[in-house]
């Protein structure tokens, strides 16, 4: 039986759950198709490093709501966070910030995820996730700030050291990003991390005991339990063939 809780719910919780990358053009078939293919809790789309554009972004989001799959969007660069709460009207239920290194980017991202009292996230957006039904504007903020679900990506030597700070209250995941983190791992061939696996276990280490869970890309399920035997709670494939 599919489960009740949100998917913030799910991951505080330490739920596995499994999410599947989808491109911003999918229509209701392709996704549908997508989502067939094994039972994912959520669908991730990338701006980072793909083209953008905001009516897309609306357009998707509204063919994931009544498919009812939560859709989390990864924005085009660390120093946009300002620009989530702007982002997150166009339909998304949560963010993730790629490369994040400081405590600063991290309080921007908490400021603009979450609605008053809990962050300065500005009121308004149609197209908002779950907005229908919810007008009232305490009732929407309260919800919202019980569902949206807010990642943090950390891809270097710097941000791993400092998991436990980034890892503030609010943050949902610490994320990994393996390609990016690989190449920070092979500026510092002295440091006593080696590999992107021993970054993984002591993140996990690190934040036991924390709210905050640890996603990684595995991108194909054959790896799912390597990561998930590591501590890893949340992952995120590529779609089946």
């Amino acid at each position: 039986m599919p489960s009740q809780d949100s998917l913030k719910q799910r991951i505080r919780k330490g739920e596995v759950v499994i999410g599947v990358s989808a491109p911003i053009t999918a229509d209701r078939q392709r996704l549908e198709d997508i989502l067939s293919r094994d039972s994912y809790a959520f669908v991730s789309v990338d701006s980072q490093h793909a083209a953008f554009n905001e009516e897309k972004l609306v357009q998707f989001c509204a063919i994931a709501e009544e498919l009812d799959i939560p859709v989390q969007f990864r924005i085009k660069h660390t120093r946009h966070a300002y620009l989530i709460g702007n982002l997150l009207d166009l339909g998304p239920s949560g963010v993730e910030v790629p490369q994040v290194e400081d405590e600063a980017t991290v309080d921007e991202a908490l400021a603009y995820f979450y609605y008053p009292q809990s962050g300065n996230r500005s009121w308004g957006g149609a197209a908002r996730r779950g907005i229908q039904g919810r007008d009232d504007r305490r009732t929407y903020a309260e919800w919202w700030n019980n569902y949206g679900v807010l990642w943090l990506q950390i891809e270097s030597i710097e941000a791993i050291t400092k998991a436990r700070k980034l890892a503030k209250p609010g943050v949902d995941c610490l994320s990994f990003g393996p390609s990016d983190l690989s190449f920070s791992l092979e500026a510092h061939p002295e440091h006593p991390f080696k590999t992107v696996d021993d970054c993984v276990r002591h993140v996990v280490q690190q934040l036991q005991g924390s709210p905050t869970k640890v996603c990684f890309r595995n991108y194909t399920p054959d790896l799912r339990n390597t990561y998930i035997n590591m501590g890893v709670t949340v992952l995120l494939e590529r779609p089946r063939s």
